[in-house]
């Protein structure tokens, strides 16, 4: 008996709250992207006045947020670091106290870098090269949420997300990885999506089963790449 993964989309517009103990998640826009509040990706520089709004629209100011954490260093992703100035950084796989200390933590694939209980750094590389991060958290309302960066530009993104990757192989790994564990799925350009895990028995099923993918309903964007859209932050 193995399982069939498929994604459906997460109801509710922004901010979308996922609470959960000890940590929560706060999706603030439309995923275009320690101690107190952390920021995952803070949209590019042309998102500034955005990120604020939505930042103060949950009771956070830039001097309150503890923790950047850029998914990679694509300047949609990270374009705004300079409003955080309390802020650590981790940047893809580097990691920055506050005054510049670079702090050593020994992150890879096999090996997680753990900020507290059930939150988690995990190196997901592939889109930007092989120093891609995702931050993982446990225990909200609806499982674990994945905030990816861009692995997944969006659900439904198979058929172009290979084209922007600069590691389609490794990239695959990350994604299948995400799946496997995530059941909330945070992506770089599009709204959250559920991950849903369906047993699959081939014997009852039929051998025409084995060859059959799970269909994604095609919209505007499907068989190319998403329209340019600013990638916004995620605060856990």
């Amino acid at each position: 008996m193995s399982r069939v993964v498929r994604t459906e989309p997460l109801r509710g517009e922004p901010p979308v709250r996922l609470p959960g103990d000890p940590f929560s998640v706060v999706v603030l826009l439309r995923g275009e992207a320690a101690r107190g509040p952390i920021l995952v990706d803070t949209g590019g520089p042309w998102a500034r006045e955005r990120l604020l709004e939505a930042l103060a629209g949950q009771g956070v100011a830039p001097v309150d947020v503890t923790l950047v954490v850029g998914t990679h260093g694509h300047s949609d992703h990270i374009g705004n670091l300079g409003l955080f100035p309390r802020a650590a950084l981790l940047v893809s796989h580097d990691f920055c106290l506050p005054g510049g200390c670079f702090l050593p933590h020994g992150l890879g694939e096999e090996r997680p870098l753990r900020l507290g209980p059930g939150l988690e750094v995990w190196a997901t590389p592939g889109h930007g090269g092989q120093r891609d991060v995702s931050v993982v958290v446990a225990g909200t309302a609806l499982g674990t949420v994945a905030v990816v960066g861009d692995v997944f530009e969006r659900d439904g993104d198979e058929g172009f997300w290979q084209a922007l990757s600069e590691d389609p192989v490794a990239q695959e790994r990350s994604r299948k990885r995400v799946l496997g564990t995530a059941d909330v799925v945070v992506p770089g350009h599009g709204a959250p999506f559920l991950v849903v895990r369906e047993a699959w028995n081939p014997e009852a099923e039929g051998p025409e089963a084995r060859d059959e993918e799970p269909q994604e309903t095609p919209d505007a964007c499907e068989g190319g790449p998403p329209a340019p859209a600013p990638s916004l932050g995620t605060e856990v």
